[in-house]
């Protein structure tokens, strides 16, 4: 079996999505400056910047997070902030979406499959990725109740240069206590990637 690995972006301030982030507003209201490092550079929601033109540190950063890919969970709210991708899985390997909608679920070819609950959403994923990693892709809900489930071997937070001051933050609510360990930084003019091993505790 692979890793469980949790990867985000946030402001300096610890905000995943600026002030309205809701279907139609993707990440909120200035939200898209997180994702500069995604799109290699500024970019808008009316410019609909395309993925694969990241470079140099980051795309190193998403090269390696990437390699051994089996699976990855999101939840609807990042689906509907991304635009279901337009349509098509952007990453490697299969992506369930929790949602309680499942009624407008795409056609399968698309790559996305929508899944009820968050366990049944785990075990899928494994399932599917045999022996490659799986990833909480986002968002802050999702990445927060796999920390608390002690289900995630690596956390990797990609900061971006920016202050949002208000929005979703990542750790709104999350009460667990965890030991972390730096075991990877890459830096760029548009992120700085920490990626941490979870300190499991010694039984």
């Amino acid at each position: 079996m692979g890793k469980a690995i949790a990867t985000i972006t946030t402001s300096v301030d610890g905000y995943v999505a600026g002030a309205d982030d809701r279907p139609g507003q993707g990440l909120g209201i200035r939200g898209e400056r997180l994702h500069h490092w995604v799109f290699g550079g500024p970019w808008t929601y009316a410019s609909q910047g395309e993925m694969g033109t990241m470079s140099g540190e980051d795309k190193v950063f998403y090269d390696e997070q990437n390699a051994n890919l089996g699976a990855a969970i999101c939840g609807r709210g990042m689906y509907d902030a991304a635009g279901a991708w337009g349509g098509t899985n952007p990453f490697d390997g299969a992506l369930l979406v929790l949602t309680h909608r499942l009624q407008d679920a795409p056609p399968p070819e698309s790559g996305f499959r929508f899944v009820g609950d968050f366990d049944t959403a785990v075990g899928l994923a494994r399932e599917a990725a045999g022996d490659r990693d799986i990833a909480f892709v986002g968002g802050a809900e999702v990445i927060r109740q796999a920390l608390a489930a002690g289900l995630v071997d690596e956390l990797s937070i990609s900061s971006a240069p920016v202050i949002l001051g208000r929005g979703k933050r990542l750790f709104a609510g999350f009460e667990r206590d965890l030991d972390l360990e730096i075991v990877g930084v890459r830096s760029s003019p548009f992120a700085t990637h920490v990626t941490y091993r979870v300190v499991k505790p010694q039984l």
